[in-house]
């Protein structure tokens, strides 16, 4: 895993802009709807004229949200009360466009149902050029207005004034008594967009701590593994240093090869990856052969890896170190033939293999320490690199054995390649 996948910052989450475009023609599409059936229900004149009109005040509203969500996302990586207090502010002016186009878009709807009223009541009804409403009624009619209202009169009809010109002040105020219809509108979108936000950046964050805590543990194992090579290196170089010093330069050469190809295999490996089970038995094969330069009449092996269980993954160079102390102490201590027996079989549904070596100890039982000698490895890095893998789902389990030897479990989950 890279430096630059673990450092994404919180700020980078955002809510998708797919996601944001489609609440919001939700929203504006839940709006058309539910104003057309209050119209129907309260029997509004003009249905099909409304629709397209209504329509178009759903687009103009669409709009300013999409305005709106471009000023909060500039909030986005900001404290929620910076969130609320800004959606608070920006909320208002978006809705006075679409406040002015609900004004314009149906003024003369409304002049049409005015006139409609007026012509079913047998008057007439009008605008003049400065504005003002006026309606022809008959003479007989003018009993009960003030005398004020009356602005003609002619035969049998008089004219009066019935809804002077609005003002500049008027519109205003029609203005906003619609645009604080239409806030509240706008600040549940915002208020949605908002917890939208919340709930992206959680999963952003609980995604990136995942990432932390899966690069710990690469960089713990990978620590772990590196542990091994020096460790190991250090036993083979002994060796070689022995062989030389007692002349025994044809078998130091076959060791230097052997050593070589070991050491071409597990170190192009990725440290912190998995191998097959066949791989392991395959690498610590190689490492045998290089010790059987040291020991080949006391150093024998066995395999035990069934088919079905070739695949099954482990750790790389796992069980390097119990191999090691095998070696160390059962053959180097042994003057008779010493076998190392690796195994491996499947017991409920778990992985289990074992190194065993069928030394005899000598006096007293045979000390294997938790740590393998040299710079202090052993058991305790297979047991910690285990943890560092499969928590408390793996055990290392090492003990002597009743026919003498020594053996070493692990037990793991299965997991197969592929």
């Amino acid at each position: 895993m890279s430096t630059d996948e673990v450092q994404a910052p919180d700020a980078g989450a955002t809510v998708p802009p797919r996601l944001v475009v489609g609440s919001i023609a939700a929203l504006w599409l839940f709006y058309f709807l539910l104003t057309s059936v209050r119209s129907l229900i309260q029997d509004f004149s003009f249905q099909d004229e409304m629709l397209w009109r209504r329509a178009l005040v759903m687009l103009v509203g669409a709009a300013m949200t999409a305005i709106v969500w471009l000023i909060l996302r500039l909030f986005d990586s900001r404290p929620l009360w910076t969130k609320i207090l800004a959606a608070l502010l920006v909320a208002m002016p978006a809705t006075i466009p679409i406040a002015q186009a609900n004004q314009w878009v149906f003024s003369d709807i409304r002049e049409k149902e005015e006139a409609r009223q007026a012509r079913e009541q047998g008057f007439v009804l009008r605008r003049d050029s400065a504005g003002n409403m006026l309606v022809d009624i008959p003479v007989e009619k003018l009993e009960n207005l003030p005398a004020g209202l009356v602005l003609d009169r002619s035969g049998a009809s008089a004219t009066v004034l019935l809804e002077p010109a609005p003002t500049s002040r008027d519109r205003w105020r029609e203005i906003v008594d619609i645009a604080l219809a239409r806030y509240f509108v706008i600040l549940a979108w915002a208020a949605f967009y908002i917890a939208l936000l919340a709930g992206t950046q959680a999963r952003e964050a609980q995604r990136r701590e995942e990432r932390f805590r899966s690069a710990a543990k690469a960089a713990e194992l990978r620590s772990l593994r590196y542990q091994v090579n020096p460790h190991f290196l250090f036993n083979a170089l002994n060796s070689l240093s022995a062989l030389v010093m007692t002349g025994r330069p044809d078998k130091a050469e076959r060791m230097i090869q052997s050593l070589s190809r070991f050491y071409r295999r597990s170190l192009a490996e990725d440290t912190s990856a998995d191998v097959t089970l066949a791989e392991e038995f395959d690498l610590q094969r190689q490492y045998l052969e290089i010790e059987k330069v040291r020991f080949p009449e006391r150093l024998k092996t066995r395999y035990e890896l069934p088919e079905a269980l070739a695949d099954c993954l482990v750790p790389g160079m796992i069980l390097q170190p119990l191999v090691e102390n095998s070696v160390k102490y059962g053959v180097s201590a042994s003057a008779a033939p010493v076998t190392v027996t690796f195994a491996a079989r499947e017991e409920y549904g778990r992985l289990v293999v074992t190194v065993a070596d069928d030394a005899a100890p000598r006096g007293k039982l045979r000390k294997r320490t938790s740590s393998g000698g040299g710079f202090g490895i052993g058991l305790a890095n297979v047991r910690d690199r285990l943890a560092a893998r499969f928590g408390a789902e793996a055990s290392l389990v090492p003990g002597p054995l009743d026919s003498g030897g020594y053996e070493t479990e692990i037990r793991i989950p299965i997991a197969r390649h592929g």
